[in-house]
């Protein structure tokens, strides 16, 4: 019995399948958001990365720069897939109240979310204020006009979004942790935004400005970093995806 166990599984592990995600611009290099592979037993995140980067040396030159996901959550090179997995490729993060995409409201109040449609940064304030807060800041990322003089006609945004607002809601539950605040709510917006309309928005409850104030501004400060989000720069002349940087403690594939 115990041989023919062995032998399912070993057979299992050289017919695992995983699903690969490209975001952003390595969408592009790839030729797709999507791709199946069967890597074999024994194999590791980093594995599945080396292969595609044999693919598309491109790959291989943003390594440094690549931070690699398993499931919905970061992980670093090393991780060991299995079978069914979702692995997914993530470039440097470019640093929306409707119906969400995707949201989470946590028993505190915090409330991290994804639209797209506008942002309602005073429907956010209202659903965090309680009685003995004192002080709203309200952050907003807006789509300007232009980048380095060249002139911008609209953004698009995209975002692999169920690690993203899990990754928000970290970020937003260790601010408030860190902070004497009441309450932080952090959203953004996807898809096509015209000059003027806001990208995103950090908004923070409190008895008090001060903690308000810093924790807005670790807020965001954070969210560019870490949350994976990107966005598609559109000019009279041409197009480009916007590169940002990870933070440094990000998992990127070079460190394979």
């Amino acid at each position: 019995m115990k041989s023919k166990a062995l032998a399912v599984r070993l057979l299992n592990l050289r017919y695992m399948r995983v699903k690969v995600l490209f975001f952003g611009m390595l969408k592009d290099i790839a030729g797709k958001a999507s791709d199946e592979l069967e890597p074999g037993g024994g194999a590791s995140v980093g594995t599945v990365f080396n292969h595609y980067a044999e693919l598309y040396p491109r790959l291989r030159e943003m390594a440094s720069s690549i931070v690699l996901a398993r499931n919905q959550e970061f992980a670093p090179a090393a991780t060991l897939v299995e079978d069914g997995d979702e692995i997914a490729f993530l470039p440097p993060v470019s640093g929306g109240i409707g119906g969400f995409a995707r949201e989470i409201e946590d028993t505190e109040g915090h409330f991290f979310a994804l639209t797209r449609d506008r942002i309602d940064t005073a429907g956010l304030a209202a659903r965090l204020l309680r009685g003995e807060d004192g002080a709203v800041v309200n952050f907003e990322g807006v789509v300007r006009n232009n980048t380095k003089g060249r002139r911008t006609l609209y953004l698009d945004y995209e975002c692999y979004e169920t690690l993203a607002v899990r990754t928000m809601a970290a970020i937003g539950r260790e601010i408030a942790a860190a902070h004497s605040i009441g309450r932080i709510a952090m959203v953004h917006r996807l898809g096509r935004l015209q000059i003027g309309e806001s990208s995103v928005a950090v908004i923070v409850t409190a008895p008090h400005r001060r903690p308000a104030f810093e924790a807005a501004l670790e807020g965001i400060n954070r969210l560019k970093r870490v949350v994976p989000v990107w966005k598609k720069e559109y000019f009279e002349d041409g197009e480009v995806w916007v590169e940002g940087e990870w933070d440094e403690n990000a998992p990127v594939a070079a460190r394979s």
